[in-house]
């Protein structure tokens, strides 16, 4: 009598994945990621700038506010007179014209300043927005000032000065 192994082989053809096969698609993979990322990467620098850009006109917008509801004061001094916490009443020190993410000086990967001064009352001020983190977080820093038009510094560094901002082309959007 034949005995019968109580275990029978699979025959060479078994299902699954070569190492080869594994190999080339962990490959591609990392081709595709190696060609998504950085475009990924640019698109949140463009959603940066682009918040920046429209937090600067509501700054400009929520100054010119300021200044026609507290004549006496002129433009707010200091960025966190132009915002307030929910529920917010309005007086010259919490105007309330403004949320406040902006009105704490960040938003965004951007640090933000606004300035009111000479006076009483203030009649000249200056925003910036400046990048927290140069070519990670944006690549330009903004700035206005009483104009309200926005102007740009392509370098993304601080802008010091009002009259700094005066210097910087506009931006063409």
């Amino acid at each position: 009598m034949v005995r019968q192994p109580i275990f029978k082989t699979k025959s060479s053809q078994q299902g699954g994945f070569s190492l080869i096969e594994l190999l080339i698609v962990v490959a591609i993979i990392l081709i595709i990621a190696a060609i998504a990322i950085p475009n990924l990467l640019r698109a949140k620098m463009a959603a940066n700038e682009a918040s920046a850009v429209a937090s600067i006109r509501t700054i400009n917008t929520a100054m010119i506010t300021y200044q026609s509801s507290y004549p006496t004061v002129g433009y707010a001094t200091t960025l966190s007179n132009l915002g307030g916490v929910t529920p917010c009443t309005p007086s010259s020190t919490t105007a309330c014209l403004i949320g406040s993410d902006l009105a704490s000086g960040m938003k965004s990967g951007y640090n933000f300043t606004a300035a009111g001064s000479g006076g009483p009352p203030a009649v000249q001020y200056y925003a910036t927005a400046v990048p927290t983190a140069v070519n990670q977080t944006g690549i330009r820093s903004f700035c206005s000032f009483e104009d309200a038009i926005v102007r740009v510094q392509p370098s993304g560094a601080g802008i010091p000065s009002e009259a700094a901002c005066e210097s910087l082309l506009p931006l063409s959007q």
